[in-house]
């Protein structure tokens, strides 16, 4: 959940119409408008996966940046199945949210800058580890440790996205004190909201609620490195946009897990 966010609505409108075309561009996720949830690109299967095909950039890359070598990493973590938007060689805020989510799997510091070491591990990159392997062909698990959403179809990885939640801070409303923090446990998506929900904390884009309507897996503009919501787990719009057709609602186990 966040706070209320004076968000013009033809804006965000839009947001969602990139997202969901941006999706449609990279390897891994697939969208048809309209229709049931399309297969996705099988992720990572081995403990380690290995590629010579990708060589590493000779420089450092970071946001801001473009290039061929831009275009390559966006390839890379694209096939990969973090979600890095279009492989356009524009070092952009999608790009840069698959960078950390890659770092945060692999340990690494997530400062979002691609150096010789985060180069060298893309090469070469540890999967990341199901907790719960037995959990459901499709489901869907949030490391709150790491900081990552984990999404298996058919018991593949399909998806690996940063996410930002509860910030463990103490905050009253309507007359009702609390501490932000994201439950963990094992629960199942209940429903989905298309577009901006309001709720009494604020606003959610494209919220997929996991406990009631309550607490949801939504998207947000503000999805940093720390943790900062009320509780919810949030992921980035350009994600939010297409994560909902990967799902069901009701009925996709959630398990949320330190």
């Amino acid at each position: 959940m966040t706070r209320f966010l004076r968000i013009n609505r033809a804006v965000a409108g839009s947001i969602a119409v990139v997202g969901i075309a941006l999706a449609g561009a990279v390897p891994g996720v697939a969208l048809a408008a309209g229709r049931t949830p399309p297969a996705v690109t099988a992720g990572v299967a081995a403990a380690r996966v290995t590629s010579s095909a990708y060589v590493p950039a000779k420089r450092t890359l970071e946001y801001g940046m473009h290039g061929s070598d831009v275009r390559a990493l966006q390839q890379r973590l694209a096939r990969l199945t973090y979600y890095p938007g279009a492989a356009d060689g524009q070092f952009g805020s999608s790009t840069l949210e698959a960078v950390w989510a890659f770092q945060e799997v692999q340990g690494l510091s997530a400062d979002g800058v691609v150096g010789a070491h985060t180069a060298h591990v893309l090469v070469s990159p540890r999967a990341p580890q199901s907790r719960y392997p037995r959990g459901g062909a499709l489901r869907v698990e949030v490391n709150l440790g790491l900081r990552v959403l984990l999404l298996y179809r058919n018991n593949k990885l399909a998806l690996v996205s940063h996410v930002s939640s509860g910030g463990g801070y103490y905050y009253c409303s309507d007359g009702s004190c609390s501490y932000a923090i994201t439950p963990t446990g094992h629960f199942t998506t209940t429903r989905f909201m298309p577009g901006w929900v309001t709720v009494p904390l604020g606003q959610m884009y494209n919220p997929v609620f996991f406990i009631g309507t309550a607490y949801a897996i939504h998207g947000d503009t503000d999805v940093p490195l720390q943790p900062v919501s009320h509780g919810c787990v949030r992921i980035p719009m350009d994600i939010a946009a297409f994560f909902h057709t990967l799902v069901k609602a009701p009925g996709t186990p959630v398990y949320i897990y330190n």
